[in-house]
């Protein structure tokens, strides 16, 4: 793919995630990525990247300081294509508990996100996922591809809309590894630490942009 035909993706400079590992991985798979808090290019790339790592609150508090929610919020609505990876998955839902403390997220998808049940604390290194029937993001991949997880809350329930496209992981309990819901996507592996793995999924992204 040429330059100029390439697609154009923005990753949203919030002051949280994997910004410049997010930007490589998908120059890789052939986009044409800039990394920015600037609301125009957010809102005129043909895919906008909301990485985020870190807890819940403090990701808000980054977002909200550029308008970020207001950003996905637009894009959402008029159709355009989103990516949340990691805590940016998780604040795309109404509300956070962490440490007992109740924050509110960007209110895209309803629910909550919270702590892991396991004994074993973070969920960390690879794992594999169940991925939806009709999965874009799983396209072309086996059953047994494994991604890298590195987080201690997720979505445990899904009280979204009925014709979202749901993948859910296990670490003791299951809870929510990708979600596939009209423009608006995300996962709470990382796709950009994933290998070849991830590579894949974010070009099967790319590819529908």
């Amino acid at each position: 793919m040429s330059p100029t035909s390439a697609k154009s993706v923005v990753v949203l400079d919030y002051g949280s995630g994997n910004l410049r590992s997010a930007q490589r991985s998908l120059e890789r798979v052939g986009a044409r990525v800039e990394v920015t808090a600037d609301a125009t290019a957010a809102a005129n790339a043909d895919g906008l990247v909301v990485p985020g790592v870190g807890a819940f609150e403090s990701c808000m508090t980054g977002l909200r300081s550029i308008d970020g929610e207001k950003i996905i919020a637009a894009r959402v609505a008029a159709g355009r294509p989103v990516l949340g990876v990691c805590v940016g998955m998780q604040i795309l839902f109404a509300r956070g508990v962490e440490f007992g403390v109740e924050s509110t997220g960007c209110g895209q998808w309803p629910g909550a996100v919270t702590r892991l049940d396991a004994p074993v604390i973070p969920h960390m290194g690879w794992n594999v996922v169940q991925a939806a029937p009709g999965s874009t993001l799983f396209r072309g991949l086996d059953a047994d591809t494994r991604f890298y997880f590195v987080h201690s809350y997720a979505a445990q329930r899904w009280e979204g809309s009925p014709e979202a496209l749901l993948t859910w992981a296990t670490h003791e309990v299951p809870f929510l590894a990708a979600v596939e819901d009209g423009p608006l996507a995300a996962t709470q592996f990382h796709p950009e630490k994933s290998g070849d793995a991830g590579a894949e999924l974010l070009a099967n992204w790319v590819e529908g942009l």
